[in-house]
Order: structure tokens, then sequence, then C-alpha cells
């Protein structure tokens, strides 16, 4: 595979000012030379990693396809790792078309998904993590999951998981050791085994439980708003957009179905779900927003709950706090511009750990502080320089090393085999280099691998 020279379109589909056709391998700069004519260059070689100006010209015809600027990238100095050639022309999609089939016209082959980034692997130039991140930076949707992904891109969690792996080899060694050589005086000490193995437990731990942030920042945080008919949680939502993106009337029930928009705080994206308000249903339509919201509900990241401040807080309104229970959550106190006749004690008692916020959605009042509580409260840890995972099967991994670690101490501790907590380590070693790419089978490549676009 690796002796092909391949060719792909290296930027999005759709129109542009300019779009990029990459070719890599050992005949990138041969095939390139059969399309594209240098202005004033000719028969000299291609000048590296300096862009040089001229056409994309058919050689059968020699009808000249669009001006171009071309660059050479000459092995090991590349992306693969190999020669790479980039031409950039107009970004028409007919145009660059047109180059991809004279370039396979001249020797190429059509890159496969992902073919450009599994070279650069395969060459040595990323190892499988950071193969991950290029595919996380280009499909951000949240400048928070891009910093994260760049950091990872630059090596930063390779490095986590390369030190886990030395420090676990170690303490395997340390174990096998005592085990192999009883006769030269050499002692397995559980103790200092254990004084080693419980922060590595702890470290393993923390790393797969952010998966929930990273989870929450690949794919943007849904938050559904909740409450009873006429809170005002239509005009909550337009307050937050900062548009009149739902309908908002006096009467209650407007709601029917539900709307849903991005809002993105301070890197971070939100789905917000405008859903239809909970209460008894006057029209089959509006019975079936309530079933469709409630399921909405229960399957979103967090709740925003809607109470009117202006209202006594009602049974209803205490069953609802209380459903949502085990979802984070913020109580949101509208209308605190009217009379407040709800009981703020009797409140925080029911709601527990969920921050509240008093707003007027209407008059604009304090919405700013609900958005600044989003972040913090869906999306801890997103500021943070530790680490965070954004993959399932990276959580997997993970939480399998961590069992298989807190086995091992448990063995150690409940006064069992030495052999038996060395396997445990040994699964968990196994199960990290699985994790770092040193176990490379075609199943992990062809998920890791088959994500990827075209161009990449």
């Amino acid at each position: 595979m690796l002796e092909d020279t391949i060719i792909a379109i290296a930027t999005p589909p759709g129109f542009g000012g300019l779009g990029i056709v990459r070719i890599s391998g050992g005949n990138a700069a041969a095939v390139a030379r059969r399309v594209f004519e240098p202005k004033g260059r000719t028969g000299r070689a291609f000048p590296e990693r300096k862009p040089i100006l001229g056409a994309v010209r058919d050689p059968d015809g020699g009808a000249a396809l669009d001006e171009a600027f071309l660059t050479y990238f000459k092995a090991p100095r590349s992306y693969t790792r190999e020669d790479v050639v980039e031409i950039s022309v107009h970004g028409s999609p007919a145009v660059l078309e047109a180059v991809l089939k004279l370039g396979t016209r001249a020797g190429a082959r059509a890159a496969r998904p992902g073919e450009f980034t599994l070279r650069a692997y395969l060459n040595g130039r990323l190892d499988i993590l950071q193969a991950q991140a290029v595919d996380d930076l280009v499909r951000s949707v949240s400048l928070a999951r891009a910093r994260i992904s760049s950091r990872q891109l630059g090596g930063s969690l390779s490095r986590r998981v390369f030190r886990l792996r030395d420090r676990l080899t170690s303490l395997l060694s340390r174990l096998e050791a005592g085990l192999e050589f009883p006769e030269d005086g050499v002692r397995v000490n559980r103790a200092a085994i254990r004084r080693t193995l419980d922060p590595l437990v702890d470290e393993v731990g923390r790393l797969a439980a952010s998966y929930e942030t990273g989870r929450a920042l690949a794919e943007g945080v849904t938050l559904a708003i909740v409450g009873r008919t006429n809170v005002g949680k239509s005009t909550l939502f337009n307050a937050l957009l900062e548009e009149d993106r739902a309908i908002v009337t006096p009467f209650p029930g407007t709601t029917r179905d539900f709307l849903r928009e991005r809002l993105v705080v301070e890197g971070v994206a939100f789905h917000l779900v405008d859903l239809a308000g909970l209460g008894r249903p006057a029209h089959p339509v509006e019975k079936a927003g309530m079933a469709k919201g409630r399921k909405i509900a229960g399957q979103a990241d967090g709740v925003l709950i809607v109470l009117d401040a202006s209202r006594r807080i009602s049974p209803a309104d205490v069953r609802l706090i209380r459903k949502y229970g085990d979802k984070k959550s913020i109580i949101v106190l509208n209308k605190c511009d009217l009379a407040r006749r709800i009981d703020g004690a009797g409140l925080r008692k029911t709601a527990g750990a969920s921050p509240v916020v008093e707003v007027s959605a209407l008059r604009g009042r304090n919405i700013e502080r609900l958005r600044a509580r989003l972040k913090p409260h869906f999306a801890p840890g997103a500021d943070k320089d530790e680490e965070i995972i954004l993959h399932a099967r990276q959580r997997d991994i993970l939480q399998d090393v961590y069992e298989a670690l807190r086995r091992a101490g448990g063995l150690l501790a409940g006064g069992h085999s030495e052999e038996m907590a060395a396997e445990e380590l040994r699964t968990a070693l196994d199960r990290v280099g699985e994790l770092a790419g040193e176990v490379r089978t075609k199943d992990i490549l062809d998920e890791i691998f088959g994500r990827f676009c075209v161009g990449k």
C-alpha cells in the first residue's frame, strides 16, 4: 500500500476561493510535473516548501485548466513523511475534480478515507492518539474541543499514556523479579508495590472519568428547558439566544413541539431545546408535544428547570424538580421583575445541589449571569489543563485498565497469590499498549482511520 502514490482533494466539499489537491508518495513530484506547468521554470526541479506559480494543464490536449500554486514537501519533512505535493487552485468543485482526474491519469491512485493520516501513522510521523486528534481538531464544534485536540495533536495525551506504560512496566518487573529469583534473595515487597499502585489506580480512574466532559465538548451539551405551561420557557430560550427564535404569546401551550438551537458560551457549544410546557393538555397535539418533551429531557445532558417566581411553588413544581434530581440542573426563577411569591427557602431545600438563578427573561435581567453558570456547571473541567479524553474507545480501554489495577491491588491486600496480581498487571499493560497504538490490529485501524475525510 505504501508503494503507491495517492491523490485526494484536501479541502471540504463546496465552493470557495481556494481548493487544494494533495499528492503523496514516491512519484508525487513526477505526477505533478505531468499536470502542472510552472511559469518560467520549464524543466527545473520544484523548490522545497516554496509555492510556485503556474497552471494546471491537460498533458494530452494541452489546454490550461486553471492558474495554480504548487508547493513541494520533500520526504521526510512532510505530513506523511513521504514526498508530498499540494496544488492550490480556485475552489470550484468542478475544477478540483478535474485536477483529481488528471492526477489519476498521470499515475496516482485515489486515496481511501483517512489514508494520508494512516501513512503518517505507519511512517512514524504520528502515533495513534495524535492521529485521532487530527480528526478531532477538524471536527471540533467548539473552541474548547479544538484546544484539547490541538494539545493532543502535540502529544500531550500520548506522553501521559507512555508514562503510564513505563510505570506499569517498572511495577510489573519488580513484582516478577521477586517471583522469578527468590533464591537470590529478591523478595516481593507487597506494601511498596501497593504504594506505587494506588496512585496509578486514582490517575487512571480520573482520566477515564474525564470522558464525561470530553463527550460534552466533542458533541456539544444538550440542555432541555423544562417547566409548566406559561412560566416563560420560550422567552428564556429567546433571551439566551438573543433572538426571537420561539413564538411567545400570553396564552398557555403556545409551544406544542420543540425547538433546538445552538448557543456557544466561552468556547463550549450548548444545544438548547425549548420544550412544550408540562401540565394538563387541552389538545391532542399539545399532549403529543409534552410526551416528546419528556423523552427529550430524559435523554438530555442537563436541564434548565424554569419556575415562575410570581407564583407560589406548587406540588407539580416539586415533582418536576425531583423528577430530574439525577441530572445536572439549574433552577431558573423567571419573572423576578414581578412581585415575588415563591418561597425561596423551601425551594432551595427542594433543589438540593442544583443552583438557583433568578432572571427576568422578558426584561433581560440576569441573563448574562445565567449564561455564566452554564459552562462551569454542565461542562466542568473544560478550562483546566488536565487531560480530557474525547472517545468512548479510549474511555473503555482506560476503564479496563482501572479495573485490572484495582483487582491487582485487592489481590495483594488480601494476601492472595502474587502470580495472580502479576497477571492483572499484564492485562492492564496490554490494554495500555492497545491505547498507545503498540498493538496494531486491522479492526482498530479501520475503526480509527475509516472515519476520516479522504483528504486527511
